[in-house]
C-alpha cells in the first residue's frame, strides 16, 4: 500500500551518503552505525523541518516502503565491498535530464518509484497495527525459541522499513534481546525509523537497531547471515516476480523465517455500495500491475516462491477496517485509490470525479465504511527431519 508521494522528500542533514552505491561498513559484521533505541511510537519530524507533503496518487495500495524494483543485474562489487544490499547505479548518461533531474544525495534512476511521505506513513500506522494478523505470532515464537544467539540478541531484518512501524509493532510482541537491521533506500525515512525504534521486547529484553540504506530488491543470502527473521510491511505488492523469487531464495539460503505483512489482496468493500465501486477497484488493480509489479498477485507468487525452496507458508487475512474514527486516513486513501484508477483508465474521468466527491462527503459526515483486504504471510524453514 503506497501513500501520497514526493519525488524528492527532504533528507536528514546527517543522512549517510555513498558514492559507490554501498553504505561503507554495511552488513551483519561490517561495522554499520548502531542507534540507541528511542521512545516507542512514530517519531515527529525534527524541529524546524517538516516532512514532504506528498503529491500524486497512491500508486501501490498497501505499500509503506520505498523499495525500488530491480532492473538488470546487480552492479559489480568494488574492491573491498561486501556482497550485501546495493543501491541502484546512477541513471544511464543518455537519460533526459528534464525527466530525471539530478539530486546531490542520491541521483535518481529512471525506474525508481516515488518516495513515501512520513506524514502518510504516520497516518496509516494505527490502521496497520490494528490490521496485522496475530495468528502467525504463536508459530513464529515457537520457531524462534532457542534460536537467539548467546550474545547480541535475535537478529531481525526489516526490509523497506519506512518509518519503522513494523518494528514498533513486532518487537514488543517477541521475547528476548533483539537487534533490528532496518533497510530502506531513503535516508530520511531511516532517520525516523531509528529515532522511533522500541526500547524493549515483550519480556523486557534490550532492543537495538542499526540502519542500512540499500535496495531490498537485490537482497543476497550474505546480507542475512546470522539473521533469525526477515520482516516487511506492505512490500510484496511493489515487487516483481523475479524480486520476490530473489527474496525467497535469500531467506531460504540463510535459513531464516519471514513475516511479510499487509500485502494487498485486490479486494475492497465500501458501505454503502456504489455502482462504480467494482470498476474503480478493477482499474486500480490493473494500475498496481503496471511495469511488471505483482500488486494483488503478490501473496500467491510469494507463497509459490517460498514453497519451491521447501519452506512452509501460511497466509492470514489482515484487513484495514476504516470507519468514522479513521476519516482522515480514509479520505487520503480514497484520493489515491481513485486517482490511480483514473491514471490507469482516463476514460473514467468525470464519472470518477463525481464518485470521489460523493465518497469524500460520506467520509466527512461519518457514513462511509471501508474494508481494504490484505494478507499476512508467514514463511518458516523446515528443520531437517522435522516440522517448522
Amino acid at each position: 500500500m503506497s501513500g501520497p508521494t514526493a519525488s524528492h522528500p527532504e533528507r536528514s542533514a546527517d543522512a549517510p551518503r555513498s558514492t559507490t552505491g554501498v553504505i561503507p561498513g554495511a552488513g551483519p559484521t561490517g561495522g554499520a552505525v548502531r542507534h540507541p533505541a528511542g521512545p516507542a511510537g512514530p517519531p515527529a519530524p525534527p524541529s524546524g523541518r517538516s516532512g514532504p507533503s506528498g503529491s500524486g496518487s497512491l500508486t501501490a495500495l498497501g505499500s509503506s516502503v520505498s523499495a525500488a524494483p530491480g532492473s538488470g543485474s546487480a552492479p559489480a562489487l568494488a574492491p573491498g565491498e561486501r556482497a550485501t544490499l546495493r543501491l541502484r547505479e546512477n541513471p544511464p548518461p543518455d537519460t533526459p535530464r528534464a525527466e530525471h533531474p539530478p539530486h546531490p544525495d542520491n541521483p535518481p534512476h529512471p525506474h525508481d518509484p516515488p518516495r513515501y511521505a512520513p506524514e502518510w506513513l504516520r497516518l496509516r500506522e494505527p490502521a496497520d497495527a490494528a490490521a496485522r494478523a496475530h495468528d502467525p505470532l504463536g508459530p513464529l515464537r515457537a520457531h524462534l525459541e532457542g534460536r537467539t544467539p548467546p550474545t547480541g540478541g535475535l537478529v531481525v531484518h526489516d526490509l523497506g522499513c519506512g518509518t519503522g512501524s513494523m518494528g514498533r509493532w513486532l518487537a514488543p510482541r517477541l521475547d528476548g534481546a533483539q537487534h533490528w537491521v532496518l533497510h530502506d533506500r531513503d535516508p530520511y525515512l531511516l532517520h525516523f525509523a531509528a529515532a522511533g525504534a522500541p526500547r524493549a521486547s515483550a519480556d523486557g529484553g534490550h532492543v537495538t537497531v542499526e540502519t542500512l540504506r540499500g535496495d531490498v530488491a537485490r537482497l543476497t543470502p550474505d546480507a542475512l547471515s546470522g539473521a533469525a527473521l526477515v520482516t516487511a510491511s506492505a512490500l510484496l505488492d511493489v515487487l516483481t516476480a523475479e524480486e520476490v523469487g530473489t527474496l525467497a531464495a535469500a531467506c531460504a539460503a540463510a535459513g531464516c523465517a519471514a513475516l511479510l505483512t499487509l500485502s494487498v489482496a485486490g479486494r475492497v468493500e465500501l458501505d454503502p455500495a456504489h455502482p462504480l465501486d467494482a470498476e474503480i477497484a478493477e482499474a486500480f488493480n490493473d494500475h498496481q500491475r503496471r511495469t511488471g509489479l505483482l500488486g494483488p498477485d503478490a501473496v500467491t507468487a510469494a507463497g509459490e516462491a517460498f514453497a519451491a525452496h521447501g519452506v512452509t507458508v501460511r497466509a492470514h487475512p489482515s484487513p484495514w477496517r476504516l470507519g468514522p474514527d479513521e476519516a482522515g486516513l480514509t479520505a487520503q486513501w480514497l484520493r489515491g485509490w481513485v486517482g490511480a484508477a483514473v491514471e490507469q483508465r482516463p476514460e473514467l474521468g468525470e464519472r470518477a470525479d463525481a464518485y470521489l466527491d460523493e465518497r469524500l462527503a460520506a467520509c466527512a459526515d461519518g457514513t462511509l465504511g471501508v474494508v481494504v483486504h490484505h494478507t499476512d504471510l508467514l514463511a518458516l524453514p523446515r528443520p531437517t527431519g522435522g516440522t517448522p
